[in-house]
Formats: C-alpha cells, structure tokens, sequence
C-alpha cells in the first residue's frame, strides 16, 4: 500500500461548515485517517460537511461505512453531510448500494457548497 497517494485537507468555510477534500485510494488502509478527520470537524463545531471525493482514485465499502456512518451522526444532531463526485466509478458504487437514493452527490465542489448553505439557511 503506497500511502503516499492518500491526502487529507480541511477548510472551514462558514459558521459551522467545513469542506474535507480526500485524494487518492480512500479504503481499508485509508479510511481511519477520514474518520478522525470527520471527527474533528465535528469537534470543532462543524454541523455541515461537505466531503469533496472529486480526486479519490477508488473507493471501497469501509469508506462507505465511515461517510453514512457520519452522515447519521450529522442528521441527528440536526446537520448534514453532502458528497461531490463526478467520477463514474464513485458514483456507480453509490448507485450499487442505493446509498444515491440516501446522500447527495453534487458534481462540483461548488453546487455542494450552494446547496449545503442553501439548505441550512432555510432550516
């Protein structure tokens, strides 16, 4: 496993919104150093996430779990979790599962951003 290709970056982009931009293989081996991020975020008072998967290179299952198992977290505390992947093989692992049918896809990093403060400020 060449970690080297892993990256990790978060922004703050509003009150209580954050951008968490993932880059390369987000799986088995990956997938812890995403959840503590997401935890941290949530640590440092982020009710939105936008979790930009636009430059990962391949996605499993455990990567899956930790991104719902946030999202539910976010959904509870009355926040949301949005995801933005234009990449066919990301979008057709969300389709597979019928997690598409449970979390938005935005095709760019904007459109998500948009709508997640679209979304709170109406909430």
């Amino acid at each position: 496993m060449d970690d080297d290709r892993f990256s990790l970056q978060t922004a703050r982009v509003g009150e209580g919104t954050f951008v968490v931009s993932v880059a390369g293989e987000l799986d088995l081996h990956t997938v812890g150093q995403l959840e503590t991020e997401l935890e941290q975020a949530r640590g440092r008072g982020a009710g939105r996430v936008v979790v930009d998967l636009a430059c990962v290179t391949f996605m499993d299952s455990t990567a899956l779990g930790a991104l719902v198992h946030t999202h539910r977290i976010l959904r509870l505390a009355g926040g949301d979790l949005v995801l933005v992947s234009a990449d066919p093989r990301v979008l057709r692992l969300f389709a597979i599962t019928g997690l598409e049918r449970v979390m938005r896809l935005y095709p760019s990093l904007t459109e998500a951003i948009d709508e997640i403060v679209r979304v709170s400020a109406t909430a």
